[in-house]
């Protein structure tokens, strides 16, 4: 994995250069690949849009101020290095598609549970054993890619999705004959998060890593006794 430099500033004026306007007339502040250490806070004043990728920087922390994004419809924060989310993220009623897929994320906040409009979830490569309970009030929740992460069995509190259709699970340590939930959801393994031709080579090689440092801790160790 590369080194994390000091990253780069992004001006009020600069910011405003990155938004476009996507196909369905959304307007999206686009930050991504922009070697960014931190969140830039001129952009609290850009908090009307409707999308915001901050994907493929250097993100060790999202600031407190994402709750005034109220707008926002989708979240992109993909292949950064953040290790937790904040409370603050619940406060983004209107978000429908969130995605967190590699980084390092060992746990999530119960305040996920408030995204009540949210119906695309990625958390595929990080370092995740558990769901926060209140996953199961995302009354709107469809698809969720849980792939390359710490699991042992399918989270129960997905049972209680009724209009979840995809989940994905690939590439879990998921225990053999673990008991059934009630109502399980479907297990798609024909659904990918990402396709590796579309990884960047940073990366491509943190995913091969960590895949490597997965199968080395999930191994079983027969010459250990206990």
């Amino acid at each position: 994995m590369g080194k994390q430099g000091k990253g780069k500033t992004i001006t009020l004026k600069m910011a405003l250069n990155c938004i476009k306007l996507t196909f369905d007339e959304k307007r999206c502040l686009d930050l991504s690949l922009k070697e960014l250490s931190t969140v830039p806070k001129c952009i609290e004043k850009l908090c009307n849009v409707e999308e915001l990728n901050l994907s493929r920087n250097l993100l060790k922390k999202i600031p407190d101020f994402i709750n005034l994004f109220t707008a926002m419809r989708t979240l992109d924060l993909h292949s950064n290095y953040l290790e937790e989310l904040p409370v603050a993220i619940g406060c983004l009623q209107n978000l429908q598609t969130l995605n967190l897929c590699n980084n390092r994320l060992t746990s999530l906040p119960s305040e996920l549970g408030l995204l009540k409009k949210l119906n695309t979830l990625h958390l595929g490569l990080n370092q995740l054993r558990t769901l926060p309970s209140t996953t199961d009030e995302l009354t709107e929740l469809r698809n969720i890619g849980l792939s390359d992460n710490r699991f042992t069995s399918v989270p129960a509190c997905l049972s209680k999705l009724s209009k979840l259709e995809k989940i994905n699970m690939d590439r879990n340590p998921l225990r053999a004959n673990q008991p059934e939930v009630e109502k399980p959801p479907v297990v798609c393994k024909e659904f990918h998060l990402i396709k590796q031709k579309y990884l960047c080579n940073r990366c491509l090689k943190r995913y091969e890593e960590e895949q490597d440092l997965l199968q080395f801790n999930t191994a079983p160790n027969y010459g250990k006794t206990s």
